[in-house]
């Protein structure tokens, strides 16, 4: 095996890079919303048991508990968060810079 230059490595350092910067985005992009999403569910939440007590709906929490319960599931979410990373990197050559900067996006957001 012989020796790396730099010079061999230039082509490959723009994609390194622009991969790390994209993936550091949609991570920092995907915790905001993922933030988002638990602030409305929550107020869905409270507006759902304010109604709930003043007789206009009733909520069945047990059938949502039943309906919810197997996407919470292990491997279930496993299943989700490898179907997100084959997409967002589908067809990239620099897919593993990018998923080194959606790890640090998701911990920065």
């Amino acid at each position: 095996m012989g020796t790396v230059e730099l010079p061999d490595l230039t082509p490959y350092l723009g994609q390194i890079t622009f991969g790390g910067l994209a993936g550091y985005a949609v991570g920092y992009a995907l915790k905001k919303v993922g933030r988002l999403l638990a602030i409305a569910l929550g107020l869905l939440f409270v507006a759902l048991q304010l109604l709930a007590q003043a007789g206009y709906v009733e909520v069945d929490w047990t059938r949502i508990q039943r309906d919810v319960e197997p996407l919470l599931q292990q491997p279930a979410l496993r299943n989700l968060w490898d179907r997100l990373l084959a997409t967002l990197t589908h067809n990239l050559p620099f897919g593993a810079s990018f998923v080194g900067g959606l790890v640090l996006g998701l911990r920065a957001g």
